[in-house]
């Protein structure tokens, strides 16, 4: 098996050795380091989330990602996810095949409806839309990845008269992949347009998405598609030992997760809560051999051609982070590779 593995990251706002959290811009640079030391470490995919709120610093993944490409030689870079219900496709699609320029044709986009909302009233979008947005916002942008003269009319974006969008992706089409998080609709729509299929996965066995699974390539075959990829995105911590990994993770995670919670209703995780994840749910942490056999149990459950961690994690350093990257890189991926050879 072909198998990718990837980092993702969503900057979060990491605290210094003083407790004192560090401002978004040096977050946003150091994020840069970690995407050069992935490449280094043989890390395949580089990807980083959008978000608009105060304890991430990415607003413009392209942008960081664009910086990332001058620096790098191999690294595949990616949106972890691209808010395209509240962004202009074709805009979206100028940004990206610039960076496929740039990156000579490492750029992917991943596009999802977002599951934070603060882009919507930024950008002056109704969150009463929020369904059809995306999937009139997908449509127009699957259009345009077929490049060329566009015609294109809808009704909650521009009509396009003929139009030609620069600058055109050398080896077209432009890789897209759609971010799921448990939606038997969005499996579908992935289908129906042809494209690969990435799981957010945030908690929760791994297994409970084979149905999911099973679901897309069906409907790619009853569609009469090619055959699409399957992605895993699941949090995760790389450490020395199991016990360093857990006293390393467990404290940001938790006041990440509390603070999300708290606009969400989830309930604080407790100790106990965290520890039954670590050992039946999908996040990976731990050292080496227990996240590498995770990560391998989980691509056979559900045929995944790529396994994607997220590293950044609320105060989590930047040297832990670092860390874990390093580790993944050069100790997990091997091992993962050994396990499904």
């Amino acid at each position: 098996m072909d198998l990718e593995l990837g980092i993702d990251t969503f900057g979060d706002v990491t605290l210094d050795r003083g407790d004192l959290p560090v401002s978004h811009a040096q977050v946003i640079r150091n994020v840069v380091d970690e995407a050069m030391l992935a490449e280094q470490s043989g890390v395949d995919v580089f990807g980083i989330g959008e978000h608009h709120r105060a304890d991430f610093a990415v607003s413009s993944p392209e942008m960081v990602l664009a910086g990332i490409a001058t620096r790098t030689e191999r690294l595949r870079l990616a949106s972890a996810v691209t808010v395209l219900s509240s962004d202009d496709p074709v805009r979206v699609f100028e940004r990206f095949s610039t960076l496929a320029a740039l990156s000579h044709g490492r750029a992917e986009v991943i596009v999802g409806r977002g599951s934070f909302t603060e882009s919507f009233p930024l950008f002056g979008f109704d969150l009463a839309n929020y369904q059809e947005l995306f999937e009139e916002k997908l449509a127009m942008f699957v259009e345009l990845r077929r490049q060329g003269k566009i015609s294109w009319e809808g009704g909650l974006t521009q009509p396009l008269r003929g139009v030609e969008v620069f600058p055109p992706v050398e080896d077209a089409p432009l890789t897209t992949w759609v971010a799921v998080g448990g939606s038997p609709e969005s499996v579908i729509r992935a289908a129906r347009h042809g494209l690969d299929l990435m799981l957010a996965i945030i908690g929760g066995p791994v297994e409970r998405f084979a149905p999911f699974v099973e679901l897309y390539h069906r409907a790619l075959e009853q569609l009469e598609q090619a055959p699409g990829r399957v992605g895993i995105h699941s949090f995760g911590h790389v450490a020395a030992t199991d016990e360093e990994a857990f006293e390393q993770y467990f404290g940001p995670y938790v006041a990440s997760m509390s603070r999300i919670g708290r606009d969400r209703g989830w309930r604080r995780p407790t100790r106990e809560s965290f520890l039954y994840e670590m050992e039946h749910g999908s996040m990976v942490v731990g050292s080496p051999e227990t996240v590498a056999r995770k990560i391998a149990a989980g691509v056979k459950a559900l045929g995944a051609s790529r396994f994607a961690m997220k590293v950044s994690t609320g105060p989590l350093s930047h040297e832990l982070i670092s860390s874990s990257i390093e580790l993944y890189g050069s100790r997990v991926g091997p091992l993962v590779r050994d396990m499904l050879a």
